[in-house]
């Protein structure tokens, strides 16, 4: 833990012991929240307000008590990530994606990609997809949330872009960023 981010050695034991409680309170056990500490030391920054406020809105987003312990254990810095950022994007992903609440939390990580540099793209490039008819998948049309955001540029290219790139040839621009060419997709990227 101590390789992994030296800073920790910089709190107090009653600090630690402060964090340990206050994870334990959201519902992971001794062991669980030892693990949280050694994946991702730094949360034990967050103080206990910020834990209880990421508690409260993922709670308020429809997440469940067991969902938020889940997305804790396998991706901890979403207890430090803010409450409008994971607002956005959690509206985004279920809002405008349709994918659903428990494919995030199969992803948590997802809640850590950037809404503008990764999601926006690559879901506008499925949307596109999807709206020629392309894209086939489930009953929304649209692929498992992790073909399309837990993958490389690279394989992500390969998979959606170069594959169907005579199909629909403003796929490139699409990923690219070119905001015009992203219909459908009602998201403030400022």
């Amino acid at each position: 833990m101590f390789n992994k981010w030296p800073y920790s050695l910089k709190f107090s034991e009653k600090k630690i012991t402060q964090t340990f409680e206050t994870l334990k309170r959201c519902g992971l056990g001794d062991e669980e929240v030892v693990a949280v500490m050694k994946k991702r030391p730094e949360c034990m920054r967050a103080s206990e307000e910020k834990i209880r406020s990421c508690v409260e809105t993922f709670l308020g987003i429809g997440f469940s008590g067991e969902e938020f312990v889940s997305m804790v254990k396998c991706f901890p810095t979403c207890v430090g990530l803010s409450a409008e950022n994971v607002r956005r994007k959690v509206e985004f992903l279920v809002g405008e994606m349709g994918w659903e609440l428990k494919d995030v939390v199969g992803i948590p990580p997802v809640l850590g990609y950037s809404l503008e540099k990764r999601m926006v793209p690559r879901c506008g490039v499925v949307r596109a997809l999807v709206e020629k008819g392309v894209m086939m998948g489930r009953e929304s049309g649209i692929p498992p949330m992790s073909s399309v955001l837990a993958c490389s540029d690279k394989v992500f290219l390969n998979r959606f872009v170069m594959k169907h790139g005579k199909l629909v040839p403003e796929l490139m621009a699409i990923f690219a960023g070119d905001k015009r060419k992203v219909k459908g997709l009602c998201v403030s990227v400022s």
